[in-house]
């Protein structure tokens, strides 16, 4: 055997970088009913009818509010859903999704 010890290096854990996020924006029109906005964002974003309600008349006294913070994949999918779902009843509802600073 010999006289050297050995020395061995400490692991390097990689960090797990966190997943960037995504906002879910609704557009104000001038066509969909109020009612039916509340109805969306209750049923694909769990909103109460109070929270819905500020949403919407954000949206509709700026011409867009951010309704949630997701990742990518689920804020795209729940901005398809909710569009789909005005298109459904004939209205232009829309939602979009941008990458938040």
């Amino acid at each position: 055997m010999s006289d050297q010890d050995t020395v061995l290096k400490p692991e390097t854990k990689a960090k797990a970088e966190r997943p960037k996020l995504w906002k879910v924006v609704l557009l104000n029109d001038d066509f969909t009913p109020r009612y039916f906005v509340v109805k969306v964002l209750g049923a694909i974003f769990r909103m109460t009818e109070d929270e819905a309600m500020s949403v919407m008349m954000a949206a509709h006294q700026q011409g867009a509010c951010v309704v949630a913070v997701f990742t990518k994949e689920i804020a795209e999918e729940k901005a398809r859903q909710a569009t789909e779902m005005g298109q459904r009843e004939g209205y232009p509802l829309t939602f979009t999704t941008e990458r938040e600073d």
